[in-house]
């Protein structure tokens, strides 16, 4: 008797297009979404439509949106191996955000952390959309009755709002959805900013030094590490006071597997411009093909068109039997 296949679990996850990726996007993130491809059925998307809260330029933003799928495909991610889309391609994502409002309280959306923050860095443009993005950001995953979500610290709270939903929708009309629970994936490296390493690398940082975008050039890249934040100790080993030092070693260790053990002791009697030197090269080294194939596919419209469209057939296949099932429920025709 044959074996049956055990049916993978379905993840969900999704990176909104704001300008082009840094190494802490890559070694933070993107690198466990081509990992997961292999155990997980995975639904990958530019999340495009919740971009919009802020205002963008229109064609500055389709070319960001269109450079973060070339590079996503370029880090590994795999369009035969997963479902890989721009969320605007697939119309059920804003109709089932429209009934899922509908079950979402208000006071439940007051009190979201990142509604706060974003009122206060866009105070002029505090609009609903805003507001209401954590229901959109539950339709995504309640659309394609994901069983896993990539979580980080600042997304727990929307997840546990989803899953609220869910369970407020499925107590009415039966088991429709299904509630998704949090995946901590492997750790991916937390990189911090070279110029200060208590704050977490980010692209919107005024100094262009603190952060590696994955589009730097070699050269670029060696100044900036040559110019990263160390200590006055000259020892390469973590320490309380070494978040400079701490953060390279992360860095280092992300890129070409090596422990710390392993890090301290081909290090041990070198000074940190040697450290500082070998940390760069390792991330020329991990760079390099990405940039490679990115020149490529960036130049290949085409493709990429194709590759979405595509993309966003197979998910509006997966999204529709849930909006059929939900209008159903609430006795909507469709």
């Amino acid at each position: 008797m044959e074996n049956t296949p055990v049916k993978k679990k379905r993840i969900f996850s999704a990176i909104q297009p704001s300008g082009a990726m840094t190494l802490g996007n890559y070694l933070g993130a993107i690198r466990n979404w081509v990992a997961m491809q292999d155990e997980f059925e995975c639904v990958y998307a530019t999340a495009n439509l919740h971009a919009i809260t802020v205002r963008q330029d229109p064609k500055a933003f389709k070319q960001n949106t269109e450079q973060l799928y070339a590079m996503l495909l370029a880090c590994g991610v795999d369009k035969d191996k997963c479902i890989f889309f721009h969320q605007s391609m697939v119309p059920a994502h804003a109709e089932l955000s429209w009934v899922l409002s509908t079950f979402t309280q208000f006071g439940e959306l007051s009190r979201m952390t990142q509604f706060k923050d974003k009122s206060a860095r866009h105070a002029d443009n505090v609009n609903a959309g805003l507001f209401t993005y954590p229901t959109l950001m539950a339709a995504d995953i309640l659309l394609y009755q994901a069983d896993l979500v990539p979580v980080g610290a600042d997304q727990k709270q929307h997840l546990e709002l989803t899953r609220n939903i869910a369970d407020r929708f499925n107590g009415i009309y039966g088991n429709v959805f299904t509630v998704p629970e949090p995946y901590i994936p492997k750790q991916g490296a937390r990189v911090m900013s070279l110029v200060d390493p208590t704050k977490k690398m980010s692209k919107s940082d005024d100094n262009q030094k603190s952060f590696i975008l994955l589009t730097d050039q070699p050269s670029v890249i060696m100044k900036k590490f040559r110019s990263a934040v160390t200590d006055s100790e000259a020892c390469v080993c973590r320490g309380e006071n070494k978040a400079g030092i701490n953060n390279l070693m992360d860095i280092y260790g992300a890129c070409t597997g090596k422990s710390d053990e392993e890090i301290v002791a081909e290090f041990e009697g070198k000074g940190y411009g040697d450290f500082k030197t070998a940390v760069g090269e390792a991330v020329v080294a991990v760079l390099e093909p990405i940039q490679a194939r990115y020149n490529e596919l960036i130049k290949d419209r085409k493709y990429l068109e194709k590759c979405a469209s595509q993309g966003a057939e197979n998910a509006a296949k997966l999204a529709r039997r849930t909006i059929e099932k939900v209008y159903k429920k609430v006795g909507l025709p469709r």
